[in-house]
């Protein structure tokens, strides 16, 4: 564990008199259920703008390094004491170097852009110079990549100061149908900040909570399906699940070439398009990238007014999984007429729940010839999902005391993707979702784009039984490769609920502008507060 340096630095983001003890990695699922510090009002962070850091240093009231030195202290006394919340799986050894260089160049009048000396976690599956990858496994607890992930050259170009990386979902939660999400036996147990000893959700579990908490201001997260969505909704923060292939997936461990995306996470829709901004970019090597399409900007969709006159519909057949959760939606729709759009109840896909069987199958396939791919490029220590599958039985005490990983097991056991049933999949699922789903349904309603619940409200962490949601509105947009963007629209008990809105392919400018008009609506965040259970007061 990283030791607490000193307590006081959440008063003030100019603070930097105490530095943390060089880190390793946090937790472990056996350790003791985590006490909440003596005044739970001095954990709660004031969100603080990626403007509005930017300005501060911008006037000298604070710097990089100050406000690097801030985020590293703070993740000692709430990741690591406090509510040892478990969502930083390692530092970036040269975070106060970095930040001492975008000082030194801001001094010499040459600043980047807005993220310039802004500190930024990656989730542990990318790639980063000098840190390990561990996609939260045991058997790349040593894994180094010699060079940056394609959208962490980005973040470097944009100035942005890589403060760490944050745990996930052990293989990004495709081991094993009885995950916690959360969990991984490098990282152990990441806990939801609001309560405790509720689920993260995952994949990009500790992204979530770091921003959450404001561990950092920013994070990068990772989806197949829900991995950026799901923790964002449930830790009450925004994310963003770009369109396939608009962030490079070069230096990223996979799961599957036809859905995995980057995407940000961010207390604020502007903040998360201002992150969003700068990973955007043709990765030449990627073959989803579209090297000839148009630059967007996506911080000029951040109006207000984005919702007035827009057609809106409404995925019912993704609801009704949760009472309180419904609730929420419909002040959500109230909030939307009220901001001037105009809402088409329902507008459901005409494909609704027939394309998983098909995702599924594809995951399968897909996973181990990329996953190969990506240990042989960034030169791991393992070469094989044979290889780890033996890892896991060799260490199973500490790889898998949970749950096991039949799903490294059914994805070793296909044939290559030149297989009809691979190929007929694929297919398959695309169509379903995307062209005849959601590009059907908003053709259909003659809406601008969908809305619907992100996911349930925070379940226990179960390590007995695993995950039990009842319910998430995300995946046609995930299936189909297609934009998608969560917002926080209230709570269930003090548990944050979120809406999704999805539309087109590279519709995300149009998703911005009706998330921050809908934000600026219903100032629906709020802090969390790191109570130990729904029974404590």
């Amino acid at each position: 564990m990283r030791s607490l340096a000193c307590t006081a630095f959440f008063l003030s983001v100019t603070l930097g008199g105490c530095t943390p003890d060089t880190p390793s990695a946090s937790g472990d699922a056996s350790e003791a259920q985590p006490a909440v510090a003596a005044t739970v009002d001095s954990l709660v962070a004031e969100d603080r703008s990626v403007a509005e850091l930017q300005a501060r240093m911008t006037s000298g009231d604070t710097s990089a390094v100050s406000l690097t030195r801030h985020y590293l202290e703070r993740i000692a006394a709430v990741d690591d004491a406090g509510p040892r919340l478990n969502a930083v799986i390692s530092l970036n050894p040269a975070a106060i170097e970095e930040a001492t260089e975008r000082d030194r160049e801001r001094s010499a009048g040459n600043v980047r852009g807005p993220l310039h000396g802004i500190p930024v976690l990656l989730k542990d599956n990318i790639d980063a110079r000098g840190m390990v990858t561990s996609a939260g496994s045991l058997a790349l607890a040593d894994h180094r990549p010699p060079q940056d992930a394609f959208l962490v050259s980005r973040l470097r170009e944009a100035g942005a100061v890589i403060l760490g990386k944050t745990n996930l979902s052990e293989w990004a939660n495709f081991r094993s149908t009885e995950s916690s999400s959360g969990w991984s036996g490098l990282g152990g147990q990441t806990r939801n900040p609001y309560v405790l000893d509720r689920s993260p959700c995952g994949s990009s579990s500790g992204s979530g909570v770091a921003v959450a908490a404001g561990l950092a201001p920013l994070a990068v997260g990772t989806e197949t399906d829900g991995s950026i969505i799901c923790p964002a909704a449930v830790n009450g923060i925004v994310g963003i699940k770009p369109t396939l292939g608009l962030v490079s997936r070069g230096g990223i461990v996979p799961i599957s070439p036809s859905q995995d995306t980057a995407g940000p996470m961010a207390s604020s829709v502007a903040d998360a398009a201002t992150l969003l901004q700068a990973l955007v970019a043709a990765d030449g090597e990627d073959p989803a990238a579209e090297p000839d399409r148009a630059e967007v900007d996506y911080l000029a969709a951040l109006r207000a007014d984005a919702l007035q006159g827009a057609r809106i519909g409404v995925m019912r057949k993704a609801m009704g999984y949760h009472p309180e959760v419904d609730r929420v939606m419909e002040a959500a729709i109230i909030a939307l007429r009220e901001a001037g759009a105009e809402v088409v109840d329902p507008a459901d896909l005409p494909t609704h729940g027939e394309f998983g069987k098909h995702e599924f199958e594809v995951l399968l396939y897909e996973f181990r010839p990329a996953l190969e791919a990506y240990l042989a490029r960034s030169k791991a220590p393992v070469g094989t999902l044979e290889a780890l599958i033996g890892f896991n039985r060799e260490h199973a005490a500490r790889s898998m005391p949970w749950f096991g990983q039949e799903l490294f097991e059914q994805s070793a056991a296909k044939g290559p993707l030149s297989e009809p049933a691979y190929v007929e999949a694929r297919e398959v699922a695309r169509r379903l979702a995307g062209t005849e789903g959601i590009d059907a349904a908003l053709a259909a309603h003659q809406v601008d784009a969908l809305l619907t619940s992100a996911v349930s409200p925070a379940w226990s962490i179960d390590f007995a039984n695993g995950d039990h949601f009842r319910g998430a509105g995300y995946s046609a947009a995930a299936v189909a490769g297609y934009p998608s963007i969560t917002v926080p629209a209230g709570s269930v008990h003090g548990l944050p609920i979120g809406v999704v809105f999805m539309g087109r392919a590279h519709d995300e400018a149009r998703l911005i502008g009706y998330a921050h008009a809908f934000e600026q609506r219903t100032r629906a965040r709020r802090p969390p507060s790191f109570r130990p259970s729904l029974l404590s007061p």
